[in-house]
């Protein structure tokens, strides 16, 4: 039989219930070599939130965080369903074809200051059409060595394609 470490909490301090949450809108359509931000060229927020309340959670080490910016599929969770497992979403994290370079060029890491974080440049090297859905998702998890012992729910952002610059018209 297997030696089994106790499962981890899924709440926070105080029975909180812990989730990161993009709070902008991907400026669409993406290219290779482009620089991802949000609608009208506004930065990317992430929010640390206490979904029992809907208020960001501005104290508290978690509050602090380092956070991870990962590639996921396109189909992850497409049937909205909001409820998934730290497992179900590592295993929709997408890496680079072999070969090829990452697929995400960067500031792959965001820290939080008081529930809040901010995306900095980032660049798709490669485009979506080479995944089953050939859609991305932005994933964005708690680094490892952060917040051990609490369950803080990834955030996910709508589902886009990648298209290679050089179908990007330029005029």
């Amino acid at each position: 039989m297997l030696n089994r470490t106790s499962p981890k909490r899924i709440e926070g301090p105080n029975g909180s219930n812990l989730q990161l949450q993009f709070r902008s809108r991907l400026a669409l359509p993406l290219f290779t070599g482009g620089k991802v931000e949000g609608e009208q060229g506004a930065a990317i927020h992430v929010v640390l939130l206490d979904a029992n309340t809907g208020h960001v959670v501005t104290s508290g080490p978690e509050s602090f965080a380092k956070l991870d910016v990962l590639v996921l599929e396109g189909d992850f969770n497409k049937e909205k369903d909001e409820d998934w497992t730290e497992e179900e979403f590592e295993s929709h994290i997408v890496k680079e074809r072999e070969g090829k370079r990452p697929l995400l060029n960067g500031d792959i890491h965001v820290t939080l200051k008081e529930g809040v974080g901010t995306i900095g440049e980032l660049i798709f090297t490669d485009n979506s059409s080479w995944i089953r859905s050939r859609k991305f998702r932005l994933g964005m998890r708690v680094s490892s060595g952060f917040c051990e012992g609490i369950r803080i729910k990834e955030a996910k952002t709508e589902a886009f394609t990648v298209k290679d610059h050089r179908g990007e018209c330029m005029f």
